[in-house]
């Protein structure tokens, strides 16, 4: 007899592993649920909120949430797409985005995100933050005006000894990304291109690579975000 549990998004019946959380059992269902600082494989950290899902009528993290036998879950409704939005809102005002400028653009997450939801004028005004930029490093560029603080390369970087190269430094409204200068010292340039890739934005930028994908060719100019993961179960 089968160990899988069956619950239901948005009416679908679904299926998932004993223990699966649901982000990943939604996304092995061929049902996609945004979000910017999870990764398969590595421990929820629920930073970005964007998975947010409705469940027994609460509002809860589909990263940080287990699967229940049972379990009904509402995520492509109007109320939490105008949450995800409003989320996204405040990630670009909170911030110094231009992505007309950027690396990263056609290859950004959060940009993809605000196409997909429609992103027009944020109803937050624009904070204008004063962020300093990081180019210490041999082989990386820590552009903090894009950093959305999602914890992605603090838990998915490590060196060959399992040390971390990335760690938050300061606290409140002043917390920021920061790059252990030693342990960068002696970045590959294929670990360089690692964790620029495990960025979602393009605060984390490879030294002397940028701007060589020409518009059209790049990742969201092909497919928009998500629809990889909607087109597994059709």
């Amino acid at each position: 007899m089968s160990d899988k549990i069956k619950f239901k998004i948005d009416g679908k019946e679904c299926f998932a592993e004993p223990g699966q959380n649901v982000l990943d059992a939604a996304t092995d269902n061929g049902i996609y649920i945004p979000a910017l600082c999870h990764m398969k494989g590595i421990k929820p950290a629920g930073s970005c909120r964007l998975c947010n899902v409705k469940i027994a009528g609460r509002v809860m993290t589909a990263c940080t949430t287990p699967v229940a036998a049972g379990m009904e879950i509402e995520n492509n409704i109007p109320e939490i797409n105008d949450l995800r939005l409003s989320i996204i809102e405040m990630l670009f005002v909170e911030g110094n985005h231009f992505c007309p400028s950027c690396e990263k653009s056609g290859n950004c997450e959060l940009q993809a995100l605000a196409y997909k939801y429609q992103m027009m004028v944020p109803r937050f005004p624009y904070e204008f933050p004063i962020k300093e930029i990081d180019a210490s490093s041999p082989k990386l560029i820590i552009e903090r005006n894009r950093c959305i603080l999602c914890k992605r390369c603090i838990r998915a970087f490590k060196d060959e000894n399992g040390k971390n190269i990335f760690a938050f430094k300061k606290r409140g409204h002043k917390l920021e990304i920061n790059i252990d200068a030693k342990l960068a010292e002696n970045l590959s340039d294929e670990d360089a291109q690692r964790a620029m890739d495990i960025c979602p934005v393009g605060a984390i930028i490879r030294k002397e690579k940028g701007f060589d994908e020409p518009i059209g060719t790049r990742k969201y100019d092909k497919v928009a975000i998500g629809s990889d993961i909607e087109s597994v179960i059709e």
